[in-house]
């Protein structure tokens, strides 16, 4: 069931943008459990902007490869703690992290562009 339409998925990107980039300060990460979070904050904030949304204009990544990125991060994200090894927050964060990602993923609309909330 496909719930969330490109706008709202849209708003949800730029909320995980921020999360990613606060994730260190709020939850004590350190080296490359911090790193890895200010980076997916970029990466994911130029994804986000390179993204047609369907009412962004014209943009290069279609949001079916957008949705593809995102299925394949969110995996990634919950495998990331035990390949890696960490425990405490950093672990806790990233399953999270992980989770969240799939879940928006399993609910949104990535085959009708333009889509509104």
């Amino acid at each position: 069931m496909r719930v969330i339409p490109a706008s709202l998925h849209r708003i949800l990107d730029f909320v995980t943008v921020v999360g990613f980039a606060l994730a260190p300060t709020l939850l004590g990460l350190t080296g490359p459990a911090a790193m890895l979070a200010y980076t997916l904050a970029v990466v994911h904030l130029v994804l986000t902007l390179m993204t047609q949304f369907g009412d962004a204009g014209s943009r290069p990544v279609p949001l079916r490869i957008h949705g593809m990125i995102e299925l394949v991060v969110g995996l990634a994200l919950v495998a990331a703690p035990f390949v890696l090894g960490w425990t405490g927050a950093a672990r806790t964060f990233y399953l999270a992290a992980g989770v969240v990602i799939l879940a928006v993923w399993a609910l949104s609309d990535y085959h009708s562009a333009h889509s509104h909330a």
